[in-house]
């Protein structure tokens, strides 16, 4: 109820505005009945009487000025100011028109910044305390002039405050949202790396194991008739080559399963020890590969060592697929300096193992974005003299040194 009163009176500002005026008014007339009488001692005789038409008439045209004091606050507290000095130079005893300078200075040291607060709080505090002193009708050290003084200071410190503490909140409301909106960005960037990283694992695999059965399959249904042994063991190889494409898929859509099952996989990450399996996938569906491997003693961070892995089986199968029945293809794995070289080289002279085929063409491109999310770069180009090319260097130490931080 309270949050919806505040809301309201904020909409209708009118409203709470008129409601402060009368009650400014109220004060004001109760206060201009008592006026203090002179005397001797600690104590001060008052005495009532009545306030004349012209001090009704000012209190009521100052507090009436506070209806409009958040919508034209520092033209309010010209009026105010106006008629506080009117009342001080015509009427005596002047009327108590302060208390409605008072609150159209602090609305102005509310609404507006720390140095016009300043400038203005302090001519008006000299303007009326000056006026109040010289012109009144009391001597100028009576207690009413150094009121005047007093409640138009505090008035001034008083909004100051209420516009420091409502920026302080507005700022650290803004920096939430920010910071809200920050942890949105940065939770859909990670899902979208996440995605792209499972996209090229599933294409490394269904590209490499669907082609290889495509060729087994192929080879089988050529010597079926003839030859039913070698059929026999082509189908083998198509078995195999499937059983393996179903592990590596389940153990790739384990990684969207939930968190905490103990059973899904963390990381589908064959490396560098798989290689040699790899490579004799390839020679069983006849393509001829060499096989060169000088990674060093040290053990490779999985990161890398899967990124070697999918780089070799991406370039093999491209020259399975695109290289010719007569490419032979050459396998390189050398450790240079802090980082290591993967070079896949073949002879074919059939399409460029490089070209995309229809409707495809993400090979390369999942290969690039896999070393280049490593820090490390990639060369898939034409060989002089037929063949293609695939070069791949990635860097081993500041990786583990980054690991090592994280962990």
């Amino acid at each position: 109820m309270l949050a919806y009163a505040r809301c309201w009176g904020r909409a209708h500002t009118l409203v709470p505005d008129a409601c402060l005026a009368v009650a400014v008014l109220v004060c004001m007339i109760a206060t201009s009945l008592v006026h203090p009488r002179g005397g001797r001692g600690f104590t001060t005789p008052i005495e009532v009487h009545s306030p004349s038409a012209l001090s009704l008439a000012l209190m009521a045209a100052a507090a009436a000025t506070l209806v409009l004091r958040r919508r034209r606050p520092r033209t309010v507290l010209l009026v105010t100011s106006a008629l506080t000095i009117v009342g001080v130079i015509t009427a005596n005893p002047a009327p108590p028109v302060v208390f409605s300078v008072v609150i159209a200075l602090f609305t102005v040291a509310a609404h507006t910044d720390r140095p016009t607060t300043w400038r203005v709080g302090l001519l008006t505090m000299a303007v009326l305390t000056g006026v109040s002193m010289g012109l009144g009708s009391g001597p100028w050290y009576a207690q009413q002039n150094l009121g005047v003084f007093a409640w138009t200071g505090m008035a001034g410190a008083a909004g100051d405050a209420v516009r420091s503490r409502r920026a302080f909140i507005d700022a650290m409301r803004e920096r939430a949202e920010r910071a809200e909106r920050t942890r949105e960005e940065e939770a859909g960037r990670r899902v979208a790396e996440e995605r792209l990283r499972i996209a090229r694992d599933l294409h490394d695999v269904v590209a490499h194991h669907i082609a290889l059965v495509n060729v087994q399959a192929g080879v089988a249904s050529h010597v079926m008739d003839k030859r039913p042994d070698q059929a026999k063991e082509a189908l083998a190889h198509v078995r195999e080559a499937s059983r393996s494409a179903i592990d590596e898929l389940r153990a790739t859509v384990g990684l969207l399963r939930q968190t905490g099952d103990p059973e899904a996989p963390t990381e589908p990450a064959p490396g560098l020890g798989q290689l040699d399996a790899l490579v004799g996938t390839f020679r069983s569906a006849g393509l001829p590969v060499g096989c060169v491997v000088d990674a060093g003693d040290a053990p490779l961070p999985a990161a890398v060592g899967l990124a070697a892995y999918r780089v070799v089986q991406e370039a093999l199968t491209n020259v399975r697929k695109h290289a010719g029945a007569d490419a032979k293809a050459e396998v390189s794995v050398v450790r240079a300096g802090g980082g290591i070289e993967i070079t896949v080289v073949d002879d074919g002279a059939g399409e460029a193992a490089g070209d995309p085929a229809p409707g495809g063409g993400h090979g390369l491109l999942g290969m690039r974005e896999r070393v280049t999310a490593l820090g490390g770069a990639l060369v898939a180009e034409p060989r002089h003299g037929g063949g293609f090319r695939v070069q791949a260097i990635l860097p081993v130490q500041p990786l583990r040194r980054r690991e090592q931080e994280h962990a």
